[in-house]
């Protein structure tokens, strides 16, 4: 394992609590670069909490836990530190809802990925640098959306939209994509569409990739490693080799036959 400067992200000893349940119970992992890890586990098992803790979008408990990114430390004690923006950047979000501007066109949304090193007044007013459309067509094109560039977002598929965000990170230049159920909306044809762009990604362009999945069968097929959660702990960290039936039921009790069955409709 790489050292934690390295790391796409190292956690360490971090808790989340919301009323009196514990979402996240002292949990501790590191994603080296390069790395495809699937975070799996039931309903409410802190999957997405983690996902979230790790970009800074949800803040977690007071106390000796912290959450460093790309050797960034960006929550300690309970706080998001002045680090996190800047690890942001390098962080390619993709949501379950796809996160699109629905009345802007694919384009423009693409084109948002390029904010984050560009003067706010041109987003404003559409005055994109020449290198940067270039960019985001060819992002559009690589993942087989290119024409559809010009259609406004809420009137494209499901699938469309979601490889329009993956485009999205790509002309954010990410060095890494955290996907929080990207394929939960999807049909099977475009979630394998979608999961075989993540691989891709990671394998050809070498971005580290934490992605969350309820479909256990999509993390044993597109992942190396998988990260189990159950009620808030890590119950299993390793390859996906070492998940078999007994360990699946184990992880995910009633749940078990449901998050197979879901990846086979």
């Amino acid at each position: 394992m790489s050292s934690s400067a390295a790391a796409v992200a190292s956690v360490r000893d971090v808790s989340k609590t919301f009323g009196s349940r514990k979402a996240l119970n002292g949990v501790s992992i590191e994603v080296a670069a390069g790395e495809m890890v699937a975070l799996i586990g039931p309903s409410g098992s802190g999957k997405s909490t983690l996902l979230r803790s790790i970009t800074g979008m949800q803040t977690i408990d007071p106390g000796k836990g912290t959450i460093t990114v790309f050797g960034e430390v960006v929550q300690k004690n309970g706080r998001l530190t002045g680090q996190v923006r800047a690890a942001r950047s390098k962080l390619g979000m993709i949501f379950q809802q796809f996160n699109l501007v629905g009345r802007l066109s694919l384009f423009s949304n693409v084109m948002l990925g390029a904010l984050g090193r560009l003067p706010g007044w041109r987003g404003f007013l559409g005055a994109w640098p020449s290198t940067d459309k270039a960019r985001a067509m060819a992002a559009l094109h690589r993942v087989g959306v290119s024409d559809y560039a010009s259609q406004r977002a809420n009137t494209l598929s499901g699938g469309q939209q979601q490889r329009g965000a993956i485009a999205r990170a790509l002309v954010q230049g990410a060095q890494a994509v955290l996907a929080d159920e990207p394929v939960a909306s999807l049909d099977p044809v475009s979630a394998r569409k979608v999961m075989e762009l993540l691989v891709e990604l990671n394998r050809r362009d070498g971005l580290g990739v934490i992605v969350t999945l309820h479909q256990v069968d999509y993390a044993i097929r597109y992942c190396d490693r998988v990260v189990a959660l159950q009620a808030g702990k890590v119950v299993y960290d390793g390859p996906t080799s070492g998940l078999d039936t007994a360990r699946l039921i184990e992880i995910y009790g009633p749940e078990f036959e449901d998050a197979f069955w879901e990846a086979k409709v």
